[in-house]
C-alpha cells in the first residue's frame, strides 16, 4: 500500500462512517502510522508502507470508524501549543478550556509567588500550562480519579513543572488543606444528564462520564465550587470556571452575594458565555 493508496482507502472507511473531514482525518492517521510529517506524505505519494506501518494505519482507520477519539488513538493532544498525553482515564482537552489558561496567565504572572488551586485536574493541561508560562506559580489541584492523578503527574513530568505541582485525592473541597490562594480554577462536569445521551459518540462512548456529566442538572459542582471557594480565596483572588451553554444565568445567581467584588463571562469562539471570572472583595 502506497501513500496515495493508504489515503484514499482511509478517506474512503471515513466518509462511510460519516466523519466530517474524512481527508485530513486519513492524513493524521496516516502520519501517526508512519511517524512523518505531513510535508513527507505530500512529497512522497510512491512511498510504500511497511507491512508494520500499513497494520497500524488499518488498524487507526477501524477504530476511528467506530467514533474512538483521534486522541485517544494517537495518544496525545496539543492544548495551548503545548502538547499532552491522553488517554479513556482523562477528559480530551479542547481549545474552549485555554480560555481559562490565558486569564490565569494575565492575572498570575506580575505576582510574586502566586499560588493556584485546580479542582478536577484531569489530564493536568490547565495546571501545567499556568506553570510552565508563569515561573514563580506553584499549583496545588485535585481529583477523585486515581488515573487521572496518574496522568497528570506524567504530563506535569513532560514539561518540567512536576516540582511546582501537588495533587491530591479530594471531591472538589473535601481534602483540600485550609490554604488561601490567590486564583482557584475549574473545568467541572457541567454536562446536564437529560442531554448526555445526545453528546456526541467521541465524548459518550469514550470520556470519562465523571468527568463529562455531574449526573444531574450539570451545575452541581459548579455550584459546590461557587459556595466553598471564598474559603479558601486570598482578598481579591480569582475564581475561573468553565460552564456550559445556557447555564450563565444560573451560574450569575450563585454569585450574587456580597462576597464577590465583580463576576464576568466570557465568550468562546462561538459568542457562547464559557468562562466565568468572579473575584473576591
Amino acid at each position: 500500500m502506497t501513500i496515495v493508496e493508504a489515503i484514499a482507502f482511509g478517506s474512503d472507511s471515513l466518509i462511510k462512517a460519516a466523519l466530517a473531514e474524512p481527508m485530513r482525518e486519513a492524513n493524521s492517521l496516516l502520519q501517526f502510522s508512519i511517524a512523518r510529517d505531513r510535508a513527507f506524505i505530500i512529497a512522497h505519494p510512491e512511498y510504500v508502507l511497511t507491512s508494520g506501518e500499513e497494520e497500524l494505519f488499518r488498524g487507526a482507520i477501524v477504530r476511528r470508524s467506530a467514533r474512538e477519539p483521534f486522541q485517544h488513538i494517537v495518544g496525545r493532544q496539543e492544548f495551548y501549543g503545548l502538547d499532552f498525553f491522553v488517554s479513556p482515564d482523562v477528559l480530551i482537552p479542547r481549545p474552549e478550556t485555554e480560555l481559562i489558561v490565558e486569564r490565569a496567565i494575565e492575572l498570575l504572572i506580575d505576582l510574586p509567588s502566586p499560588r493556584f488551586l485546580e479542582i478536577g485536574v484531569g489530564s493536568g493541561c490547565i495546571s501545567v500550562t499556568i506553570l510552565k508560562h508563569c515561573a514563580k506559580a506553584s499549583s496545588l489541584a485535585c481529583d477523585v480519579s486515581g488515573s487521572a492523578i496518574e496522568m497528570a503527574y506524567r504530563n506535569a513530568a513532560m514539561h518540567g513543572v512536576v516540582e511546582l505541582l501537588t495533587i491530591i485525592d479530594s471531591d472538589v473541597f473535601d481534602n483540600v488543606p485550609n490554604e488561601k490562594f490567590d486564583l482557584i480554577v475549574s473545568n467541572p462536569p457541567y454536562v446536564p444528564l437529560a442531554e448526555y445521551a445526545y453528546l456526541e459518540p467521541e465524548v459518550r462512548d469514550h470520556d470519562p462520564r465523571i468527568a463529562v456529566t455531574d449526573g444531574s442538572s450539570g451545575l452541581s459542582i459548579i455550584e459546590r465550587i461557587a459556595h466553598g471557594s471564598p474559603t479558601f480565596l486570598t482578598s481579591g483572588g480569582h475564581l475561573l470556571i468553565e460552564i456550559g451553554h445556557g447555564q450563565r444565568d444560573a451560574v450569575r445567581e450563585m454569585f450574587a452575594t456580597d462576597l464577590w467584588r465583580s463576576v464576568a463571562f466570557v465568550p468562546d469562539l462561538q459568542g457562547i458565555p464559557r468562562m466565568l471570572d468572579a473575584q473576591l472583595a
